[in-house]
């Protein structure tokens, strides 16, 4: 990366306060499970409640004392904050802590910058680091923040932090540069797929719901999976068949988080385009979370903010093995599929959301007996065309009657095409 932080340990003191406001709330098991996932070693945690964050340290002066003693008693390396702090903050702190002090926005960072293994992924988790960081420059370059003096070296010149931020601003240009190409590139394949008519399906949930876990249940392949935060960072894409729908692609994507950062959020944009251009999301929940329904609620707000509310969703209860419940799929009021019930660890139910899909995926139908006289000939020969015809059979005076099954879209293209109307057609059975 352009910019990285000096080379540390992992031990770190964690920092988790209640605030008043359930909006700025933070889960501290949560914040845990990040530590673990970005390779650190929790040996304290600092709780405890405020109505409002401290404008020069973010805790209180008692609280910041007790993180002194912590960070002296298990000579940690990094306080790790499970907030976020402004910049100013973050000075302060690291100035009477005497450590490098992160926010929860850093720390995901972290995580995403250990994950990436493409190219796309590497350049999207480096522009999110470079705007976040260029934010806190001056923390690394206040003994640098005065110009050079003495006989021949006074001058306009610049500092060394103006040269830096320059710097900054032409690497973000290049990453911006490029990833602009990789986006175009992503944006042919998918028109591609358009053209073709191949569903795209593109599985989303909160982070550690077991997405690429049900991924490799179904293609059979085998994308990284494991029980930890954002396990999956580089989007991967795998074909596979369908029932009646025949061919679909299958889209295992990065995992949401509450108070997913914005700049990760702008920096994935293509990555997240697969969710919010998809045919139909599933949208997988780990059953057994006592988080569940507000897990549920933050991929839904990362869904609106990407643009993808409006996309057809199906729930996949997932790890029902912990719960000891039966795979099962609940209907809506309309008969289709409104929730699945599986284990993409064990694979129960997994036929059952492939059923499922199948339903919500396959167009709807013409389907019926069709009697066409010589005149219609025409009809007769595009719907072969169109490999709609199941059956047919002829009468004395060389009408025919055609067994017809072909989706709804196609059959009035046909007519259009003809000119015809599907008024005028004479059905011996109805579709």
């Amino acid at each position: 990366m352009f910019f990285e932080r000096e080379k540390g340990g992992d031990r770190a003191v964690l920092v988790h306060l209640d605030m008043q406001e359930e909006a700025d709330r933070e889960d501290s098991q949560e914040f845990q499970e990040l530590v673990r996932s970005a390779g650190g070693e929790a040996v304290a945690l600092i709780q405890g409640s405020r109505s409002q964050p401290s404008p020069r340290f973010f805790i209180g002066q008692g609280k910041l004392e007790e993180v002194q003693r912590a960070v002296k008693e298990h000579q940690a390396d990094l306080v790790l904050f499970n907030h976020s702090l402004k910049p100013s903050q973050e000075r302060n702190l690291e100035q009477e802590l005497q450590c490098r002090v992160l926010d929860r926005t850093g720390l995901i960072l972290d995580i995403f910058a250990q994950r990436a293994r493409t190219y796309e992924g590497k350049l999207q988790v480096e522009l999110a680091q470079l705007e976040f960081m260029s934010t806190r420059l001056v923390r690394g370059w206040t003994h640098l923040e005065r110009q050079k003096g003495g006989i021949g070296l006074r001058g306009p010149g610049e500092t060394q932090l103006e040269t830096d931020r320059r710097l900054l601003r032409t690497r973000i240009s290049a990453i911006n540069r490029r990833l602009k190409k990789v986006r175009v590139q992503r944006a042919n394949s998918r028109r591609a797929r358009v053209q073709a008519e191949i569903p795209a399906v593109s599985l989303v949930g909160y982070t550690n719901a077991g997405k690429s876990t049900l991924f490799n249940r179904i293609t059979q392949s085998g994308v990284y999976a494991a029980d930890q935060l954002f396990a999956t960072l580089d989007p991967t894409l795998r074909r596979i068949e369908v029932g009646d729908v025949g061919p679909v692609i299958l889209a295992d994507t990065v995992g949401f988080i509450r108070h997913l950062p914005h700049k990760l959020v702008e920096a994935f944009q293509a990555t997240l385009q697969e969710a919010s251009e998809a045919t139909l999301l599933l949208h997988v929940v780990d059953a057994a979370s006592q988080e569940r329904e507000d897990n549920q609620f933050q991929v839904q707000e990362v869904l609106e903010e990407i643009h993808a509310s409006d996309v057809p969703a199906l729930l996949v209860f997932n790890k029902i093995d912990l719960l000891e419940q039966s795979p099962r799929i609940d209907r809506n009021d309309d008969g289709l599929p409104e929730r699945v019930w599986v284990s993409a660890q064990t694979g129960e139910g997994i036929e059952l959301l492939l059923q499922a899909i199948n339903e919500l995926l396959v167009p709807t139908l013409v389907e019926g007996e069709l009697c066409l006289t010589p005149q219609e000939n025409r009809l007769r020969a595009k719907l072969f065309d169109q490999g709609g015809v199941l059956g047919e059979t002829f009468d004395e005076a060389g009408n025919c009657k055609l067994q017809i099954k072909l989706p709804q879209k196609d059959f009035h293209q046909l007519l259009a095409a003809l000119d015809m109307q599907a008024s005028e057609l004479n059905w011996s059975t109805k579709p």
